[in-house]
């Protein structure tokens, strides 16, 4: 099923990750809500659970080769302010999100369905920012990437 492939960001205090999921769709318009799907064994996971909070970054197609960087676990280094080598910066909320992203969500978890294997979580979007200076980039795609399902 092509779809999109986005980074979620994540965070509880100090401990904070990007992680590269496909699994992402809107919910609903009024209020304006955005869902993601997270394996239950994420660290991705545990941060949305206890933060109630997560980022989706929408990120250009050029970008398509660092998603992979962001399959586990990242490495935050406070001094770069970066994830995995990646500079990121922070939603109003704290969250991380990829300096290089087209755009962001930030989202506050406003209801959860779970699954064996997944959460699915519902976020109310709290902020959304551009950070391209173009509209005109064209948006990463699962299909660009030869990857297959990640959550």
């Amino acid at each position: 099923m092509p779809s999109g492939i986005y980074l979620i960001g994540s965070r509880d205090g100090a401990e904070r990750n990007l992680m590269t999921a496909n699994w992402v769709t809107q919910v609903a318009s009024e209020p304006k809500t955005i869902g993601v799907g997270i394996e239950r064994d994420a660290v991705t996971h545990g941060l949305i659970q206890r933060s109630s909070k997560f980022s989706v970054c929408i990120l250009s197609r050029a970008d398509r080769a660092l998603v992979r960087s962001f399959v586990k676990p990242c490495e935050f280094d406070p001094e770069s302010n970066s994830l995995s080598g990646y500079a990121v910066v922070e939603t109003e909320a704290g969250l991380p999100v990829l300096a290089s992203s087209l755009a962001y969500f930030d989202c506050e978890v406003s209801g959860t369905l779970e699954y064996e294997s997944h959460t699915f979580f519902a976020g109310e979007v709290r902020e959304v920012r551009f950070l391209a200076e173009s509209e005109e980039a064209e948006v990463l795609r699962m299909e660009d990437t030869r990857m297959h399902y990640g959550g």
